[in-house]
């Protein structure tokens, strides 16, 4: 069963406070317990140490004597401890000792404190040691004092109590560390959720066809604002390519529609005797015909190029002399509308498929010289920047609106919304010079000149790319 993001990422941020507060409580209690058994085992032999100078005070120097009651008292306060007293005086011989006076007490207080030990600690050594403590009075020794206790350590019942305190206190910090952990890790996961979903309802809404819908909002996350923009540029994107498909479909059908009607109305006038079938008429329904053959030629280009069939033949192409060529086929079309055409530059060698930047060329000067009015005025110009071959073709005729400037390498986009024949073809000539200029790994670009006109502005690098 797949699970959702929220429930996901809330389980992920659970699993990974839960392990993180475990491993943490383990190396706190741990390191807690080592410091603290360390310190008992401290305590321990500085009690020890305290007891062996209390039991010095009891002897009598004066008649070397010793206090055997007060003796009792701190041995048996101290066998209630854990800890086995007998002292010796200086011959030898045994002042107190709590085994002789009430061994069995002695043996159960052993007993339980060895039977707690191991409870605590299974199968680690321990075992009681006894410790030998001279005992003085103004720098005379007067006996010994052996004390008997569970080494390294033993727990008494407060140090049990702490303990499980301690226990207490840290399993409640994980448990209010993984209750914090689901209730933030939820809320993120709403946070992150809730964006992607509504992101995801809006890519089908989009693959539906509703390319007018748009994500509304700025998430807070800039992977999920950037994801948001991304879908938007997306609907964006489809709803101009869908708008561009069916004008296409309907410049196509216009294209072919207006031939064929005048054909079709040619031929039925002249089969039905209304026209006599003269060769002014024949001419006239060849020349629709070559129209139709036109329109074709330009779109198997275009989709050769599209399609990547075409394959380049690049080889070093001295730019400025490709650009005179060019001019030079549109001289004589200039000069009958008086048109000044001039090349400006100097000479500049990349590489490049010599006859299909000579394509290139005479799409943009026809362009040029359809759309420059009579007495007007084309500037080509060749140069380089930043590491690119620049060619610039500028006139300064109809121009085009800012709006369309990117549109116009669009198939069969046209400013002239009538689609006139006096003023341009199908309009696929700047779409085939934009996919040359792209396959030799260039970009083109339609700008607005300070004053009127257009000027078209292509970029081929200077240094080898991959071709097509």
């Amino acid at each position: 069963m797949r699970r959702g993001l929220r429930t996901q990422f809330s389980l992920a941020v659970m699993l990974l406070v839960l392990l993180t507060v475990a491993l943490l409580s383990v190396l706190s209690n741990t390191l807690i317990r080592r410091r603290f058994e360390s310190y008992l085992a401290e305590e321990q032999r500085a009690r020890a140490l305290a007891l062996a100078d209390n039991l010095g005070t009891p002897y009598d120097p004066a008649d070397q004597t010793w206090n055997v009651e007060f003796i009792h008292g701190v041995g048996m306060s101290a066998l209630s401890d854990g800890y086995i007293v007998k002292v010796l005086d200086v011959g030898g011989g045994v002042v107190w000792d709590a085994q002789s006076h009430d061994m069995t007490h002695c043996q159960h207080i052993m007993a339980e404190i060895v039977a707690r030990m191991e409870a605590v600690r299974p199968g680690e050594p321990g075992r009681f040691v006894s410790q030998r403590y001279p005992l003085s009075q103004n720098g005379q020794p007067i006996g010994v004092a052996d004390i008997s206790y569970y080494s390294p350590f033993f727990l008494q019942e407060s140090d049990f109590r702490f303990l499980d305190w301690l226990n207490f206190a840290l399993a409640l910090v994980g448990g209010l560390a993984l209750t914090l952990a689901a209730l933030t890790g939820t809320a993120l996961a709403r946070r992150i959720a809730r964006p992607i979903a509504k992101t995801a309802d809006i890519a089908k809404r989009i693959a539906g066809g509703q390319y007018e819908i748009r994500f509304e909002g700025r998430p807070k996350t800039r992977e999920l604002d950037e994801l948001a923009q991304a879908i938007n540029h997306l609907a964006e994107a489809l709803g101009t390519q869908e708008s561009l498909r069916r004008r296409l479909t309907t410049d196509i059908a216009h294209e072919l529609r207006t031939p064929l009607t005048t054909v079709s109305a040619h031929l039925e006038a002249i089969l039905e005797g209304v026209w006599e079938a003269t060769p002014e008429r024949l001419r006239a329904c060849h020349e629709e015909v070559g129209r139709l053959s036109g329109v074709i030629a330009d779109l198997e280009r275009l989709n050769s190029v599209d399609s990547g069939e075409i394959q380049l033949r690049k080889a070093p192409v001295d730019v400025l002399e490709a650009v005179r060529a060019a001019a030079a086929a549109f001289e004589a079309e200039a000069a009958r509308k008086q048109i000044a055409l001039t090349v400006e530059g100097a000479s500049l060698v990349l590489p490049a498929d010599r006859d299909r930047l000579g394509q290139v060329l005479a799409n943009l000067l026809s362009n040029a010289v359809k759309y420059t009015p009579t007495g007007g005025h084309i500037r080509v110009r060749v140069g380089e920047a930043d590491g690119f071959g620049v060619i610039t073709v500028e006139d300064d005729g109809l121009g085009i609106p800012e709006p369309e400037l990117t549109l116009v390498f669009e198939r069969f986009y046209r400013t002239d919304k009538s689609r006139s024949r006096k003023t341009g073809g199908a309009g696929i000539g700047l779409a085939v010079v934009k996919a040359i200029v792209v396959a030799h790994g260039g970009t083109v670009e339609a700008q607005q000149p300070p004053g009127p006109g257009a000027r078209l502005v292509v970029r081929l690098p200077l240094t080898p790319t991959s071709d097509l």
